[in-house]
Parts: C-alpha cells; structure tokens; sequence
C-alpha cells in the first residue's frame, strides 16, 4: 500500500508541476497590431495589390502609346548611292526631231531627308481615343476587386487566429479545472472516500486536456504565417495580433433589411465597363470606311558630285508639302463581318450580365442564411456555455461532499468545454459569415 501511495504521489506531482503549454511565436516587443492595422498594411504592401497597380500604370502609358498617333511624327533618313554606270536618257532634238542617247547623272549622291507628318483624320486614333479612359477606368475596377478580396481574406483569416488564441485561453481554465479535479481526486482517494478509478479518471482528463492545449498552440504559428501571407507582411519579422472584445461583440450586428443593390458589386460593375468598351469596337466598325486623312512634309537636302571625295562640298536642297488621303473601296466584306462580330459579342454581355446576376443573388441568398444561423447558433451556444458552467459547479460541489461520483464530474466539465469551445467557433463564424455577406453585397468598399 504504502508503494502504491508513492507511485500516486509522484504522478501527482508530476502533473501538478507539468508547465502551461503556449507557444509563443512572437517576441514581447513584437508590434502589435488590430484587425485595421492587418488591413491598412495589406492595402499597402500586398504583392496582389501591387501588382494590379503597376498594370494601372501599364495601361496608362499603353493608352498614351495608341493615342500618340495625333502628335506629328517626324523622321530622318538617308541613301548614299555611287552610280557604276550612270543611267541613260533618251533626248529629243528640238530641231531636227532626232532623238539621241547619253548618260544622265551624277556618279555619287548623298541625300539627308527630313520628314514630318500630321494626321488630320484617322477612325482608328478616334478609337483609341474614345477607348482609353474606358481601358484605366476597368484596370481601376480590377485593383479595387482585388482590394476587396484582400481586406476580405485578411479579416477572416485574423478572425480564425483569434478563434484559436481564445481556444487557447478556453483549454487553459480546462487545465486549471482539471489539475484541482485532479487534486481534489487525490485527497478523497488517500481520504478512502473514493477508489483509484476516480483517480485515474481525473489523470486522464488533464492529459488529453493538455493535449488539446498543445495541438492547438502549435496551430499558432502556421496561422500567423498564413496571416502574413495574405498581408504580404515579411516573413523574418514578427507581430501580435490585438483586438477589443467590446467592439468584436459590436460588430456582429448587420442590418439584414438592407435591400441587395447589385451595381455596388464591383465585378457588375467591371462587366458593364467592358460592355462599354465592346460598344466603342462596335462603333469603330460602323466607321471604319471613312477616310484617313494626313499632311505630310519633305525636306531633302542634296549633295551630288562625281568625285566621291568633294561629295559634300555643294548641295542642292529642296522640299515639298502635301496631303495624302486614303480610303477603303472594298475589303472582301470584311468591314461587314467586323461589324456583325462586334454586335454579337456585344450581346454576349448582355448574357453575362444576367447570368452574373443570378450568381450575386444566389451568393447573397447564402450569406444571409449562413449569417443569421450564425446569429442564432452563437443565442443559444452562449445559453449553452452559461448552463454547462452553472450545471458544472453544482456537480463539482456534490462530488466534493461525495454525493455522485466522479463520472458525472468528467461528463460535466466535457460539457462545459464543449459549449466554451462551440461558443468561440460560433462567434468567429458569424463574424467571417457577415464578411462574406458584406462582401456579397458589395459593400466592402476600398479608396481608390
């Protein structure tokens, strides 16, 4: 008996002095930062976001590059030409009517020409022109779509490392409960109040309460690192997260009587932009058979001589004005069928269009139904946590007077850290749920 008494006191000490399990994944002076800070970092330093701001620059200087066409043009070049044999002209006597032979021409020639042109009228440059603010204004829409699945993707993914730190702190007062379990077993064991079995009960309790807390806090760190991720927060440097319990619980609330406004969403909004720039290809087409009209001016600057090497010594400039024209008669019909194209990829947006309607409702629909499940699930979960504590109390009190065993203890404090735990879940999935409803809705809205 008396072996048996130390092998008990020894796993109890073990167990009582077994360290609290938390992983910490960032230094105590880590910058810390709330689920604002997150976003305003991720709108700023996101590769994503960057990305589709260099495409807005991109667009921007490729509009400037098709429109360029309005400004003159000019242009230099030149020939040197060195005759082998000078080419033969054919004269008539003005006199006699003889017509005669001989070479015409200057062995060595050097011409420098300067040219400019301006185009007057062009179809295709009123495209370009018409077209370009259409080109920024969707390459605009696209960088705020990805904002918003940035801020979107950065809340929930916040919010499930805050599920799992309160996870955490929810196994740690487990612990806590259990370890006195655990000692309060002991003593009415020693005391011949209950048998070993209870005793053993309470010791497997804490241990896989302990392995909960440890699984769950070495979750910690792959969290952070996906949170980073979806930040683009470097990598080596480390940060807490912080939060205001107060505002978390103040921003559950939405008003679901809110009607679903589908021009708010952005990707409506970036199929009607390119409706609109289909509509300008249609319009192109309708005129493509007028004419392009140009001025253009020549200035050559001559320099001929039969000797190669006093070939600059004289020149024999001249220049010359004009304006060129230029107009389609006849293009096989391809005019036409452009044009017949043009028109019916436009009316594949208006497809798109109702098709993608459909597609916002069906979302909205969802996320309103997830979100007041959600609502309704974290009521009665929070009931829940408030009758497993109370119920828990009374049975760890009855145990102590040794009123019931020490099952109907195990099965309370399972019952209490299940409802503990369902809460938390409950409440991080109807926060994640009303992202996704807002997000539905369109009314996660960023700056431009």
């Amino acid at each position: 008996m008396k072996a048996v008494t130390g092998l008990r006191l020894c796993a109890l000490a073990c167990l009582m002095n077994y360290p609290a399990v938390f992983s910490q994944t960032t230094a105590d002076t880590a910058t810390a930062l709330n689920l604002d800070d997150c976003i305003t970092y991720a709108l700023k330093h996101q590769p994503l976001i960057n990305q589709a701001l260099v495409n807005e620059a991109i667009t921007r200087a490729t509009n400037a590059i098709n429109t360029a066409g309005w400004y003159p043009q000019a242009n230099v070049s030149g020939n040197l030409t060195h005759y082998i044999t000078l080419p033969t002209v054919f004269v008539k006597n003005s006199g006699t009517g003889a017509v005669t032979q001989q070479r015409n021409g200057v062995i060595n020639t050097a011409i420098p020409v300067l040219t400019v042109t301006q185009t007057i009228f062009n179809p295709a440059l009123l495209y370009a022109e018409k077209y370009a603010p259409l080109y920024v204004k969707q390459s605009e829409q696209i960088t705020d779509s990805t904002k918003i699945e940035i801020v979107a993707a950065v809340s929930k993914t916040f919010y499930s490392l805050l599920l799992t730190l309160q996870q955490i702190n929810v196994l740690k007062e487990d612990t806590t409960r259990l370890n006195k379990n655990l000692n309060d077993a002991y003593y009415q064991y020693m005391g011949g109040i209950v048998d070993e079995t209870d005793y053993d009960e309470a010791a497997i309790s804490l241990n896989n309460s302990r392995a909960q807390l440890r699984q769950a806090t070495e979750n910690i760190r792959p969290q952070y690192a996906l949170l980073k991720q979806v930040m683009g927060y470097p990598a080596a440097q480390q940060f807490n997260v912080v939060y205001d319990t107060l505002r978390m619980q103040q921003d559950i609330a939405f008003d679901t009587t809110q009607q679903l406004q589908y021009d708010r969403r952005i990707e409506l909004q970036y199929l009607q932009t390119a409706r609109k720039l289909q509509g300008q290809v249609v319009n192109y087409y309708r005129k493509s058979w007028l004419p392009t009209l140009g001025a253009f001016f020549d200035y050559d600057y001559e320099f001929q001589n039969n000797t190669f090497g006093k070939l600059f010594s004289n020149a024999y400039p001249y220049s010359f004005v004009g304006l060129s024209l230029s107009m389609p008669l006849f293009t096989g019909f391809a005019r036409t069928q452009n044009l017949k194209r043009a028109n019916l990829q436009y009316q594949l947006y208006n497809w798109d269009e109702a098709n993608l309607r459909s597609q916002i409702y069906a979302e909205y629909t969802a996320a309103l139904a997830s979100y007041k499940s959600n609502t309704y699930n974290l009521g009665i979960t929070r009931e829940n946590v408030t009758l497993a504590r109370k119920t828990y109390d009374i049975v760890a009190l009855q145990y102590q007077q040794g009123i019931v065993p020490y099952l109907n203890v195990i099965t309370a404090e399972s019952n209490l850290i299940t409802a503990e735990i369902g809460y938390q879940n409950a409440l991080f999935q109807l926060l994640s749920s009303k992202i996704d409803l807002q997000k539905s809705m369109g009314i996660i809205t960023v700056n431009h």
